[in-house]
């Protein structure tokens, strides 16, 4: 069989993959919200379109959109550094926690039964939705952030999760940080970088150490599905400056709570499956 065969053997996944490439990169310029939010649920479904179970679905999902995060995170962090938002002294204390809680996570990801991870993003995914309805004000509820014992907590708390659903860490991490009185913008950009600690161990583990399951979507190995990564990861990066150019002309508020909505009710969809 040549490429161009395979090519067109396989074109209904490749465009439902290019489609997901330019939709996370559309929103996540214009909301200003993480890939793996967006990329895992709309793999989820994709996969299971094309005759994946759901279990192997929700696994490779995972795995591959940690994989999108690592060259996506990297620019992000440049970004942010120019402007002076990375928080360099947060990252050196909790790096080693957060590499721990991650390392266990995705190693458990190359164990686990996928309909368990399918709960527990559900689960991330309803409370995300529900903070950014409920939430808007982003007041504080501690003065400061706890001390060394809570730190190492929260860290490998945002690394086990995180890397277990396949979503970068500013997902769990802004908000928790915010809930701290910690400054908004800090978040952000340090949440980029916690991506970076978040996605590359955390895709490695499940590449090398991932059993690829029987009825995985072509092009996958371990659990990473290449295809996906290859059509993601550019389309991404040249479509977010252009959902930056959307968010100056729209009003990112109301859009963000419309998100917000479709989120929960992909989140209340995905636990939906599992349990009816």
């Amino acid at each position: 069989m040549n490429i161009i065969e395979l090519l067109i053997d396989h074109l209904p996944t490749l465009l439902a993959l290019i489609a997901t490439g330019i939709f996370a990169g559309i929103l996540a310029g214009l909301l200003g919200v993480g890939g793996g939010i967006v990329i895992v649920p709309v793999l989820f479904f994709i996969f299971q379109g094309f005759g994946v179970s759901p279990e192997s679905a929700m696994i490779v999902a995972t795995a591959t959109s940690l994989a999108t995060i690592v060259p996506t995170s990297i620019s992000s962090i440049r970004s942010h550094r120019k402007k002076g938002n990375v928080d360099v002294d947060l990252l050196k204390r909790w790096s080693l926690f957060i590499l721990i809680g991650v390392l266990a996570g995705s190693w458990l990801v190359t164990r686990a039964d996928g309909t368990w991870l399918t709960v527990l993003f559900g689960v991330i995914a309803t409370l995300s939705a529900l903070n950014m309805l409920l939430r808007t004000g982003k007041s504080a509820l501690f003065p400061a952030l706890p001390g060394k014992t809570g730190q190492t907590v929260m860290g490998t708390s945002i690394g086990f999760f995180s890397s277990m659903v396949g979503i970068g860490g500013g997902t769990i991490s802004v908000p928790l940080l915010t809930l701290y009185n910690y400054p908004a913008h800090k978040a952000v950009g340090t949440a980029a970088a916690i991506g970076l600690i978040i996605s590359l161990p955390g895709a490695l583990t499940m590449l090398l150490l991932g059993t690829t399951p029987a009825d995985a979507p072509a092009g996958t190995f371990g659990l990473v599905n290449l295809a996906g990564f290859l059509c993601i990861v550019p389309l991404t990066v040249v479509f977010a400056p252009i959902g930056a150019s959307l968010a100056a002309r729209l009003d990112a508020g109301k859009l963000k709570k419309v998100f917000a909505v479709v989120l929960l009710i992909t989140g209340l969809r995905m636990l939906i499956q599992v349990f009816i």
